[in-house]
């Protein structure tokens, strides 16, 4: 019985690479070079019916560099201004769609449907392939093949639409180790660095069970034994390689991801302070909510210290802005207050210098930043406090209801005025009391119906007066209050938020 025999496309020599068409993939090896393209139509349907009874379809044959894999019965129906300008879609009559009959959909320039797998082979001798004619993807359409003869070929044809690489383990290494010996997966690697991003599936010797494992273990998603292969095998093969491949670099985006997180994390907690009261009868607590989502720092910064003469200095402020820029210009003045206050200075001569550092590092002229400084004495009866455009303190003392500090000489902030001045007052805090400072992002929340009202300095002391009552304190207290502005807002805050308190027992 007659063998198919393919039709030879007009496909340029410097695009294709080969001379001559290959033998039918899967069909029966010979001479190709016989026969006319007019005579495949014929061969093709004789040997559809004695291969597949019952089938309507020819067994599909394979260019040798061509794009696509088509059927004998797709070339018969090509004209003769197709088979000119390399088979055209648009040329064609409609009733000559090859895929449209078969319930495949549009076709594309080269008569293959649209969403088609596309497997590129590369064997130095595809005609003696076992693949069979017949690839089918998860909804049935057939798949596309490229074969090339070796690297060279390959990398060529290695585009964007390739979803899966066979290729086999038999070919020439492209060069020899460094050391002078052989490496039996030379090809493979040589392939992998080539297509890192494509599916791969080793085609060795039956038996070679060895060999496979260790292309596997290489990089490859899958090996397959040359002389068990058969349509239904690879093709399975092809979309679990495919699959596999995608689900190996989601997996490895989202570890790179988890670890960059994680790195990040690390960071921007060894950038929040950890407060030196260690002789201080003082207790302290601290809340910290970045505006940025999925951020643990933001422009918000505080710290405390305890200076050799018994003295607990607190300080509190807030950059303009929420991104990352503004979250280290806070670092920097956080570590510029600590050093400054470590070094003795205090007051208007430490805000003074503190507005230098600001000047000096802030990447726009516009960028301020508002500040609380508070130095508590060894006796911890009085404090001193100032403030550059900053809310001022609470202060809850027992016996009497919670209110702000002394606000009056609020200074302007950090970054607005050259020169400017920054009075320190002094306020006396008693044998028992909690200091509360905050930013602004704890009384900037939206409240009331509509979210039309901010919740502001009134608001913030009445509900922190509520929770006292209750009996919170400390860091209870605390995140009592971040969470129920939170809530009062109807969602996450927008604003970062810093909230520290320092308490005082007999």
């Amino acid at each position: 019985m007659p063998a198919p025999i393919p039709r030879q496309r007009a496909i340029p020599a410097a695009e294709s690479g080969q001379a001559q068409a290959e033998p039918a993939i899967g069909g029966p090896t010979g001479d190709s070079s016989g026969g006319s393209t007019g005579d495949s139509s014929a061969a093709a349907s004789t040997a559809a019916s004695a291969a597949v009874p019952g089938a309507t379809e020819a067994p599909r044959t394979q260019d040798t560099v061509d794009d696509d894999t088509v059927t004998a019965a797709d070339k018969a129906s090509d004209t003769p201004s197709d088979k000119a300008d390399g088979g055209k879609a648009d040329d064609r009559p409609a009733d000559a769609e090859p895929h449209a009959a078969h319930g495949h959909g549009p076709a594309h320039a080269h008569g293959t449907p649209a969403g088609h797998l596309t497997l590129l082979m590369i064997e130095d001798d595809p005609g003696g392939s076992p693949v069979v004619p017949e690839l089918l993807d998860p909804t049935g359409k057939p798949i596309r093949v490229r074969t090339a003869r070796n690297l060279t070929e390959a990398e060529r044809l290695l585009t964007d639409d390739v979803h899966c690489i066979l290729l086999d383990l038999a070919l020439p290494a492209p060069a020899r180790a460094a050391d002078g010996t052989d490496d039996e997966l030379a090809v493979l690697k040589h392939v992998l660095r080539l297509a890192p991003h494509h599916a791969v599936l080793a085609l060795t010797a039956s038996g070679d069970t060895e060999r496979g494992a260790e292309a596997v273990r290489v990089g490859a998603q899958d090996y397959l034994f040359r002389d068990e292969l058969d349509g239904r095998l690879l093709s399975r093969a092809i979309r679990y390689a495919v699959e596999r491949k995608r689900s190996d670099r989601a997996e490895r985006k989202l570890t790179e991801s988890k670890l960059r997180a994680q790195e990040n994390a690390r960071l921007e907690r060894g950038l929040l302070p950890t407060p030196l009261l260690e002789g201080s009868p003082l207790h302290f607590a601290a809340r910290y909510r970045p505006g940025r989502s999925r951020a643990l720092l933001g422009g918000d910064f505080y710290d405390t210290v305890r200076t050799p003469d018994g003295t607990v200095h607190a300080m509190i402020g807030d950059v303009c802005g929420h991104g990352p820029d503004e979250a280290a210009l806070g670092v920097e003045l956080r570590i510029a207050w600590r050093a400054l206050t470590l070094a003795g200075l205090c007051g208007d001569q430490l805000l003074g210098t503190l507005q230098q550092v600001l000047e000096h590092e802030r990447s726009d002229d516009e960028i301020f930043a508002t500040l609380c400084t508070v130095d508590i004495a060894p006796d911890g009866r009085r404090a001193g406090l100032c403030l550059a455009g900053h809310p001022s303190p609470l202060l809850a003392c027992p016996g009497r209801p919670a209110e702000l500090l002394p606000y009056d000489n609020n200074g302007p902030a950090l970054g607005l005025l050259p020169g400017a001045r920054w009075p320190r007052m002094q306020v006396e805090l008693g044998a028992e009391w909690s200091l509360m400072l905050y930013t602004d992002g704890l009384i900037e929340g939206r409240v009331g119906e509509g979210r039309r009202e901010r919740l502001g300095q009134d608001g913030m002391v009445a509900m922190v007066r509520r929770q006292l009552a209750e009996g919170l304190r400390g860091e209870e207290l605390l995140r009592a209050a971040v969470n129920e502005v939170r809530d009062l807002n109807g969602g996450e805050l927008t604003d970062d938020v810093a909230v520290l308190m320092l308490d005082r027992t007999p």
